[in-house]
């Protein structure tokens, strides 16, 4: 799965760039800044700079769900102090599900508790064991949570929820969402990677998204990118372990944990791009097919005539491939 991410509440101290652009009569504006431990990048067509209201929804997916921001809806609900949900986190949570079934359990928003005990880039490996893992298991599973009404119930008061491999996406489409209320037809919205696409560019043309190779450059100097997509009212996910894999019997692997067996998987797919309608689904398709492997995510993919993916798969320790779904 993705790593957590850091949410850092840093939505009203956000260091904010504005740079405008006149072309052809309009303003183009860049925002800039900080937001759930990560970088956004907001360019759009207005005649006004927005930062503000931009800022303004941001920190309201902040208090729904991020567990770093002690008041949010889902720091309340993993510490037992509520049940009780917002919209915002309601939304999120049947996305959820609904990936959740669709990959059978390979996305699991309860998977938290086995990521923390392997440790990031498996760094506590050699203290987990099976019975530890079987342990943890017991309260791992999206199946032991439901939504009646406005309250989320948890069959196991330790199940921990973390979206973090879905709330970037759900980030972007909301910002995405304040545009289109305000009329805004050509933009880009980008938070951590996760992108969503309306319109065209300042330059008149589709917007171009770069794809990063997987490449052991651990300081990110590089940053050589593997492929460079032209997209439009469409939204891109990805999800990989760019400079975190390790290598068995001469093949490279992702650090990826399987929510459903608690053990890291045993296919070489380094990198999953999905291309879908919202950004919160492909965010959530991406990190299933970290999980699942290229055939597996064929077969599920193939149930998606509207999403399509390409994966940077790993054939040995120099030789990786680009493989496009459908």
């Amino acid at each position: 799965m993705k790593k957590p991410l850091n949410w850092l509440i840093l939505l009203a101290l956000a260091v904010a760039t504005v740079l405008i652009v006149k072309h052809d009569g309009a303003t183009w504006y860049t925002n800039q800044g900080q937001v759930f431990g990560t970088f956004y990048k907001i360019t759009y067509q207005h005649n006004r700079d927005i930062q503000p209201l931009i800022v303004a929804r941001l920190r309201d997916v902040d208090n729904s769900l991020s567990p770093f921001n002690p008041q949010s809806v889902i720091t309340r609900l993993n510490s037992g102090e509520s049940q009780q949900t917002d919209s915002l986190f309601r939304t999120v949570y049947r996305k959820a599900c609904e990936v959740y079934a669709l990959s059978g359990g390979a996305f699991d928003i309860t998977v938290a508790p086995l990521v923390n005990a392997w440790g990031f880039g498996f760094k506590d490996a050699a203290t987990v064991t099976p019975s530890l893992i079987d342990s943890l298991r017991t309260f791992v599973g999206m199946q032991g949570t439901r939504l009646r009404g406005t309250l989320l119930e948890k069959d196991d008061p330790r199940i921990l929820l973390d979206c973090s491999a879905i709330a970037k996406g759900f980030g972007s489409d909301c910002v995405a969402a304040l545009f289109d209320s305000l009329r805004i037809r050509n933009y880009m919205v980008e938070i951590g990677g996760e992108v969503v696409v309306r319109g065209i560019n300042s330059k008149g043309h589709a917007w171009r998204i770069g794809v990063n190779k997987p490449t052991e450059d651990s300081l990110v100097i590089t940053n050589e990118l593997d492929t460079v997509l032209a997209l439009t009212d469409c939204a891109m996910a990805t999800s990989g372990n760019y400079r975190n894999f390790y290598y068995r019997d001469g093949q490279r692997f992702a650090h990826t944990i399987d929510p459903r067996t608690g053990y890291p998987v045993q296919h070489s797919v380094l990198s999953a791009t999905v291309i879908a309608p919202t950004c919160m689904e492909a965010d959530a398709l991406a990190t299933s097919i970290m999980v699942l492997g290229l055939d597996s995510a064929r077969a599920m993919l193939a149930t998606l005539p509207h999403v399509s993916a390409y994966l940077i798969v790993g054939d040995g320790p120099d030789d990786t491939r680009s493989v496009t779904i459908p």
